[in-house]
């Protein structure tokens, strides 16, 4: 076999993040009566907020906001939107959210399943963007922490993906060299132009068929096709 250390992203590639998000957001919009404040229903709400939290992830990202302002602001601008100016709601909302979210348990169909199948031949681990105190609780509670040997949270180091730190990183951690290895993720910039920087091949979870714009080294739209190609 020529790869030996598989490191998955976990949201949006195992963990259902969009789907899980929406539920959390639901739940928020009722304990918070948005309605009421805005005269917009929940929809709309969650619409803007995500379109928010993109760019405000796309900023933190490459360190140009904190986390604290990422879980305040990405509520406090969505409600700005609908001239609702509350700060202290909004770091409630953000409290809520980060509280709740990793207790959700959707996955994308077939993740235990090949789970199951890759971690008896092949080290299996995560590398993840996300907050510590949410990533280990969603891996938990969604069952999937039994199957990572190393869980890599760039809130635990200096860098966050596609910094090629943090694939070294990584690599150096697991005990694994960039031969052996293979980065599986949805995310084009942060998983799979990020490994493929450091030499690593990678499999892009393509769910939507999107355009990519350049080849990564594989490319599937269901997770039980990873199986086939390694």
């Amino acid at each position: 076999m020529k790869y030996k250390h598989l490191f998955f992203d976990l949201d949006r590639t195992l963990w259902n993040f969009e789907a899980n998000s929406e539920e959390v957001l639901e739940d928020m919009f009722n304990k918070f009566d948005i309605t009421t404040l805005a005269c917009i229903d929940s929809q709309e709400f969650i619409d803007n907020y995500r379109e928010i939290n993109h760019g405000l992830w796309a900023k933190y990202r490459v360190g140009e906001i904190t986390k604290e302002f990422l879980s305040t602001e990405r509520f406090h601008a969505t409600l700005r939107l609908f001239d609702v100016d509350n700060f202290g709601l909004a770091k409630k909302m953000g409290e809520f959210y980060v509280k709740e979210s990793p207790y959700k348990k959707q996955l994308f169909p077939g993740t235990i399943e090949l789970l199951e199948k890759l971690s008896n031949k092949y080290k299996l681990h995560i590398i993840t963007n996300g907050f510590s105190e949410v990533q280990y609780i969603k891996l938990e509670q969604s069952k999937l922490s039994k199957y990572f040997t190393e869980i890599i949270i760039s809130e635990e180091t200096d860098w966050k993906k596609p910094s090629p730190e943090i694939f070294h990183y990584a690599m150096q951690k697991a005990g694994a060299i960039v031969e052996e290895s293979i980065m599986i993720g949805d995310d084009l910039k942060a998983d799979i132009k990020g490994a493929s920087e450091v030499g690593m091949d990678q499999i892009w979870v393509n769910f939507d068929n999107t355009y990519a714009g350049f080849k990564p080294t594989y490319t599937v739209d269901s997770l039980m096709q990873i199986e086939e190609i390694l």
